[in-house]
């Protein structure tokens, strides 16, 4: 029999009722002759609710009890589909993280898969029975409860995938696949049939909400295909695959959004060697996480300026951070600034296509939007701008790389 693991994120156990809509669908899944690994997320809103009720009573909680706090929402979800199920007449069986042998390093709230022993979940497969895995979560070594960070029951999935050498890996959401941009954008947004590992990395990373950018990295490394489908209905997903030679011919295969972006600049900061690395060692040790980076030509003066984005969510910690950093080699000081977004143009064909950064520059010049910072990639160029352009960019840009009809081809 084949093994096929399957994901349901929050939208989809979202009530009582979508729970049990999940049980016929896993049900159906099982009858069909496969066995089936289910793994699920909180309800929608659980994990928002709970974040809420810790900073109701601290304003930084400590992380270790965040996650044992938040940990209990895929709790629930497991118990409540295994209860479905059972009651449906098929055999179930709920795991926490960390019943599922689920190990990971001690970072809390974001922490990384170390390890995977499946001996119990393969047992009680070969057993006829349905596994239920929470989600977004593991242990350490020594048994502290960790969780993944957010999109983290993605890469629960794909890592159990690869643990049970399942012959299929369904990520099942609130929408048909990945299209070329956010519909809820990109109203004529188009939904592909196929991605390269890469392009969904690409697209995850920069601000694609589908699939939680760790959880492809992991696909990627150890070769797990997996098709991003609705819950909602039967429709035919997108298939994320590796790599054939026919998707070079697609020079750009999508764009994303990523939204509430912030920047900051060190200005005035000595230009000799070491100085950056003492920048970006201080904000590794806050376990800041820094995307586009900027560093200006040096001035007259032998000084310059080192520019990057972040989540504005890490802001108080990067400005804590960085402060005394500044002092301590001599910059001038630190700006923040809040209210920016990143648009990236994404495509593997641009390895071997030239003229796709002209032609996205030239199509955001006549939209009035201006670039504020520009990253490129082998097979990304993204550029950050004011959040309250992003819209009129987003529709602009693809249109003019005719997105909605299909993607630019050579």
């Amino acid at each position: 029999m084949s093994l096929i693991v399957q994901k349901y994120g929050g939208t989809s156990v979202g009530s009582t009722e979508r729970i049990r809509r999940v049980a016929e669908r896993v049900i159906a899944t099982q009858r069909a002759g496969h066995r089936v690994a289910a793994v699920v997320s909180a309800m929608s809103g659980v994990t928002d609710t709970l974040l809420g009720m810790a900073r109701e009573l601290s304003p930084r909680p400590t992380e270790r009890e965040l996650d044992v706090l938040l940990a209990t929402g895929e709790q629930t979800t497991i118990a409540l589909l295994a209860m479905a199920i059972n009651a449906a007449g098929a055999r179930a069986v709920s795991f926490t993280g960390a019943q599922a042998g689920i190990v990971t390093d001690g970072t809390h709230t974001r922490a990384r898969i170390a390890n995977i022993d499946p001996a119990e979940m393969q047992a009680r497969l070969d057993d006829g029975e349905i596994v239920i895995v929470a989600g977004f979560q593991g242990r350490t070594m020594a048994g502290q409860v960790t969780t993944l960070g957010r999109g983290g029951s993605d890469l629960t999935a794909i890592a159990l995938a690869a643990a049970l050498k399942a012959d299929q890996c369904q990520i099942f959401t609130d929408v048909d696949g990945v299209y070329t941009c956010d519909p809820r954008i990109v109203p004529d947004a188009r939904k592909l049939d196929e991605l390269a590992y890469e392009e969904m990395l690409e697209l995850a990373s920069s601000g694609a909400k589908v699939m939680q950018s760790r959880s492809v990295e992991f696909a990627n490394k150890f070769g797990v295909p997996f098709e991003v489908r609705s819950s909602f209905n039967d429709n035919p997903g997108t298939h994320v695959i590796a790599e054939h030679m026919s998707m070079e011919n697609v020079v750009v295969r999508g764009l994303s959004v990523e939204k509430n972006q912030a920047k900051v600049t060190i200005t005035a900061v000595p230009d000799r060697p070491g100085t950056a690395a003492s920048v970006f060692n201080a904000l590794s040790s806050a376990a800041v996480v820094v995307d586009v980076i900027v560093q200006n030509v040096a001035h007259v003066t032998g000084a310059t300026d080192i520019s990057f984005t972040l989540n504005k969510d890490d802001l108080d910690a990067a400005r804590a951070a960085l402060e005394p950093v500044a002092r301590e080699i001599g910059a001038k000081g630190v700006e923040a600034k809040s209210g920016v977004a990143k648009l990236s143009v994404v495509g593997i064909g641009m390895r071997s296509h030239s003229g796709v950064a002209a032609k996205l520059f030239a199509s955001l010049a006549a939209a009035g939007v201006n670039i504020q910072m520009i990253s490129t990639s082998e097979i990304k160029v993204a550029v950050i701008i004011e959040e309250a352009d992003i819209t009129r960019a987003a529709r602009a840009v693809h249109a003019d790389f005719g997105l909605a009809n299909g993607p630019l081809l050579a």
